[in-house]
């Protein structure tokens, strides 16, 4: 990685305080980059943070009115947000006859409505700059329609990834690629990382009999999400844009 590429760049980075959000921020500051954390779990109120980068400043990526704020004084205090990556989101188990209303609704909000609020609110601090890099979070569910196989086993689905989580991912992709074309011109790139399996708190659960699936024979690692994640946040990758890169050890590919 070339850290001097970073030097001086000031990225925000939401959901920081997760698995993979951790591992994004400890390479954007290896490499250089001031980092700012947030997350609905954050120590520090936007309105009480004192340093920006000490803690994770707590946001509700689905509240327009804090995600703006958090945005306006990040440029007051250390300048306009050059790199975001969003990785606030959460996860959905089970069938889609068993999938309530609301456990939809706060799915998509977070997933895909927080996703979006926050590229807004990125863009017209990066437009000024001339330049700018988003990095979204998609998954492997949201291009392959889930990894369980509930017409083999139905246990499957009960601890794997549901349609609320898929269809939230797959608008992240989608919306990748029009917020690409929109922003191309001013200098900034969209894209976004597609996961597979992460090996995580979160996918404890994750069926043996899927891992048997993965050619590679692991499960991912937040490293290997990160490198993605660091790649497509270069200087240097200028040319690459509404991308949806596939980091799933290949479960599948296109």
């Amino acid at each position: 990685m070339n850290s001097e590429s970073f030097a001086g760049r000031l990225a925000l980075v939401t959901g920081s305080s997760g698995a993979i959000g951790t591992a994004v921020v400890e390479s954007l500051r290896a490499a250089g980059a001031r980092v700012v954390c947030a997350d609905r779990s954050g120590t520090v109120p936007i309105e009480q943070a004192g340093s920006l980068q000490s803690q994770a400043i707590a946001l509700d990526v689905t509240d327009r009115a804090q995600v703006m704020d958090l945005f306006a004084r990040i440029e007051t205090g250390l300048g306009p947000v050059d790199t975001l990556v969003n990785v606030a989101g959460v996860v959905s188990h089970g069938s889609a006859e068993a999938l309530t209303e609301a456990e939809w609704d706060r799915v998509i909000d977070i997933n895909l409505k927080g996703t979006f609020l926050c590229c807004q609110a990125a863009m017209a601090g990066m437009k000024r700059l001339r330049f700018g890099r988003i990095i979204n979070m998609g998954s492997i569910v949201g291009k392959n329609s889930g990894n369980a196989r509930p017409w083999i086993s139905p246990d499957e689905q009960k601890v794997a990834s549901n349609v609320a989580y898929g269809v939230s991912k797959a608008g992240v992709h989608i919306m990748t690629g029009f917020l690409a074309r929109e922003l191309a011109s001013h200098g900034i790139t969209v894209n976004a990382v597609a996961p597979g399996p992460v090996a995580t708190g979160m996918t404890k659960a994750f069926p043996e009999q899927l891992r048997a699936l993965i050619p590679t024979g692991r499960m991912g690692s937040t490293a290997d999400i990160a490198r993605a994640v660091m790649f497509l946040a270069e200087k240097s990758a200028d040319f690459i844009t509404g991308e949806v890169l596939d980091v799933n050890g290949g479960m599948m590919s296109d």
